[in-house]
């Protein structure tokens, strides 16, 4: 019981600290790689603590409730991953929160809006599939989708899942809304002047929403931490690797258009996921 909680208020108070503070890292590494200073790694934290400072302007109440329900969602699929919950559980609520705050910005009549929401869903079906195969990876090395039997494993998950972690990758760029699939909003001044959307979220509600993102990206991270649960280092090591890629990536690579994203994610994404389910049944 006293397990839980403090995987409970782990999952809710230190994920967004966590979130945040890679949030800080990855804008100074890009100022770095940009031959810029860059603002300091605290820098996210006070512009969520500005926001929140700011006149509460919506357009519409069901924008407020969309919000709420997608910080909730995604606070609720960390918790979840923390207390080592089924990865599908964890899954299904975090699409919940993702689709609810795409409601929020077709709610509003703002072309920007709609439009970006439009790509937001593009967005969600493309990496969704990649994810649910990842799962059905592990599901076929350990025999549950319970993250307590991946850390009761002895060998790590990459070295049957090399191909599944590199789609996993795909889906990680998508949903930290990374060039070159950054089409839905961004992150980055140079790349957006209305942003996408999130253009009609303002104030304390956009604060909320980039909360929500912080916990999203610790859950994202946290599920690649998984193939190679057997040692902290090798967590440390795997997970830093892997966002340092795709801050590369980012800052490398062009932004494409949904079509190309669907056709090259979904024919080289999906090839590789099912070679490796093929590989491992016939193992």
């Amino acid at each position: 019981m006293i397990r839980g909680a403090i995987l409970v208020t782990i999952g809710v108070v230190v994920a967004p600290l966590l979130g945040g503070l890679i949030a800080g890292v990855d804008r100074r590494l890009t100022a770095w790689f940009q031959s810029r200073y860059g603002p300091p790694v605290w820098q996210p934290f006070f512009d969520v603590m500005k926001l929140f400072g700011k006149e509460k302007l919506v357009v519409n109440g069901w924008q407020v409730f969309c919000a709420y329900i997608y910080i909730t969602a995604a606070m609720l699929s960390v918790v979840l991953f923390f207390l080592q919950s089924d990865l599908l559980l964890i899954l299904f609520v975090q699409a919940v929160g993702a689709i609810f705050l795409v409601i929020g910005a077709f709610s509003a009549t703002s072309p920007y809006s709609q439009v970006g929401a439009n790509r937001e869903l593009i967005q969600i079906l493309t990496y969704e599939p990649l994810i649910i195969l990842a799962f059905v990876g592990i599901y076929l090395v350990t025999g549950s989708f319970k993250i307590s039997q991946v850390l009761l494993q002895t060998k790590p998950l990459l070295a049957s899942l090399p191909l599944l972690y590199i789609a996993l990758c795909y889906a990680l760029t998508i949903k930290l809304r990374k060039s070159p699939f950054d089409f839905s909003t961004s992150h980055h001044a140079h790349q957006e002047l209305v942003k996408g959307f999130l253009t009609e979220y303002s104030g304390p509600y956009l604060a909320l929403v980039e909360i929500g993102h912080w916990y999203e990206v610790v859950l994202i991270l946290g599920l690649c931490s998984l193939f190679w649960a057997t040692s902290w280092i090798g967590i440390i090591v795997l997970v830093g690797l892997t966002y340092l890629c795709e801050i590369l990536i980012d800052n490398t690579m062009a932004r494409m258009t949904w079509r190309w994203m669907l056709g090259y994610v979904w024919t080289i994404g999906l090839a590789m996921s099912f070679v490796n389910l093929i590989w491992l049944h016939g193992r």
